[in-house]
């Protein structure tokens, strides 16, 4: 069947899979369409991975009448120079408009017969000297982006020298924002899953590109930088048991990565940017110290501006995505003070008002208040003060079903008494031992939470 084994998937050939289609309709009789779904069924069941593979039925169609291959062997056959340089970005556009279709197969398709190599060879030979030429090159690094989607293109992408052309062209043409975006969509699409070109990026000094580039004159008009960032320092690869991205985050932060993104926080809620640098910024706080170098520069006030107004403009992602960041940041005990004595606590619970029907923002709201009431009783006695054991009792009352918000509000309420007898008091004569009660029952996910909350409210039956 022409069929060999990598990574423990079967895979078979272009060629082997025609013959076998072929011998359907030569040997067993059937006719072409048949014998496609035939062998289309025959292998899918022996286990054999067909993406890539090109399915079409003899005598009508043949693998070259495909779209993609059609237009990859016209890549192919076109020198690059200025008279072909149109027709070269309206081939490389309907690449990407091909491998984006959902479903369709295409990338696969392409992958298979050489289409990102094609593409990254097409990157490293344009030279930005015009407007075509750069229309050119965005066009190759979309499509490239476009090409790269798992583990196996990312793999040909570093194989194929893709970090350092991509960084080459960002250093070249670090003025050119439709250059810069393209270019770092394609650092984004590469790095995801696989640490090795996270590392060969970092290696290349991105980071500090990424610093020149956020805090220069043209940041307005950029977004993938941010979505770089986030990836570079996300810890997504199943192979490696200990990921670097910790200290490329210290590395980020050495080089002013934290004033660049606080600077886009402190645009407010209409930054196109907002929350791409939200979650970029959440990223880089992987430390006491880095949380702390945030507040300084003026993140926190940004961040609880930007909850407010959230709240004003009915706004749930951004709402969601900076509640994410003020916990990260409230994971340092000294912002956890910062935080409260900017009435933070007020400030959430007048959020969890304005987004009452809405479980997931509901949840990040809580999770907050337990990372702000850890250890502090203070905070602890200030959040029951602004109304946190009555916004636990009626998100856990208005959402019974909504699992996730339960097991959180339950830790909320343990972090809540565990050191403040008088909150316990507090939180039973308003009957929140039968709302838990009634989630630890519900939800196998609450119990160990509900468990715990019970406990620490001082009832003797909590295992029960």
């Amino acid at each position: 069947m022409g069929s060999s084994k990598k990574n423990n998937v079967r895979t078979i050939s272009q060629e082997a899979f025609d013959a076998f289609v072929k011998e359907n309709i030569e040997d067993l009789g059937l006719d072409p369409t048949e014998a496609l779904q035939d062998a289309i069924e025959t292998l899918t069941l022996q286990g054999v991975d067909l993406s890539g593979i090109v399915t079409c039925i003899p005598g009508v169609s043949s693998v070259n009448d495909n779209p993609v291959i059609q237009c990859l062997d016209r890549l192919k056959e076109i020198d690059l120079n200025d008279s072909t340089m149109k027709e070269m970005t309206e081939l490389l556009d309907k690449l990407c408009d091909l491998c984006s279709e959902e479903g369709s197969g295409n990338q696969s398709i392409a992958i298979r017969n050489g289409g990102l190599d094609l593409v990254i060879s097409i990157c490293s030979k344009i030279k930005v000297t015009n407007n075509e030429h750069e229309h050119a090159l965005v066009s190759a690094l979309k499509a490239m982006a476009c090409l790269i989607y798992d583990l196996q293109s990312t793999e040909a992408f570093r194989k194929n020298d893709g970090t350092k052309i991509v960084v080459d062209i960002l250093n070249s043409c670090h003025e050119n924002i439709a250059i810069l975006n393209s270019g770092f969509s394609v650092v984004a699409a590469a790095a995801t899953g696989n640490e090795l070109v996270k590392e060969s990026f970092m290696d290349l000094k991105v980071d500090e590109l990424l610093v020149q580039i956020l805090r220069g004159k043209n940041k307005e008009g950029i977004q993938h930088p941010y979505d770089a960032i986030r990836v570079l320092l996300t810890a997504d690869d199943g192979r490696v048991l200990a990921s670097q991205v910790y200290g490329y985050a210290r590395r980020f932060a050495k080089i002013g990565i934290v004033e660049a993104l606080v600077s886009a926080l402190h645009e407010g809620i209409n930054s196109p940017n907002l929350i791409s640098a939200s979650i970029a910024l959440k990223a880089v706080a992987v430390n006491d110290e880095i949380c702390m170098s945030i507040a300084e520069h003026g993140g926190i006030d940004a961040v609880l501006l930007c909850i407010d107004d959230s709240g004003e403009q009915n706004n749930k992602i951004v709402a969601k995505s900076c509640c994410t960041l003020l916990c990260k940041l409230a994971g340092s005990d000294a912002n956890k003070s910062a935080i409260v004595q900017k009435r933070g606590m007020d400030r959430l619970i007048k959020l969890s008002c304005r987004f009452s029907d809405d479980p997931s923002v509901l949840q990040e709201i809580m999770s907050i208040i337990c990372t702000l009431s850890l250890r502090s009783p203070g905070n602890a006695a200030s959040a029951v003060e602004a109304g946190a054991g009555d916004f636990a009792i009626q998100a856990m009352q208005n959402f019974p079903a909504a699992h996730q918000m339960q097991k959180q509000s339950c830790l909320m309420i343990r972090n809540l008494v565990v050191r403040n007898p008088e909150n316990r008091t507090i939180l039973l004569g308003n009957g929140i031992e039968k709302i838990i009660r009634k989630a630890k029952e519900n939800h196998a996910s609450c119990r160990d939470a509900a468990t715990d909350a019970l406990r620490d409210l001082g009832l003797d039956n909590y295992n029960m």
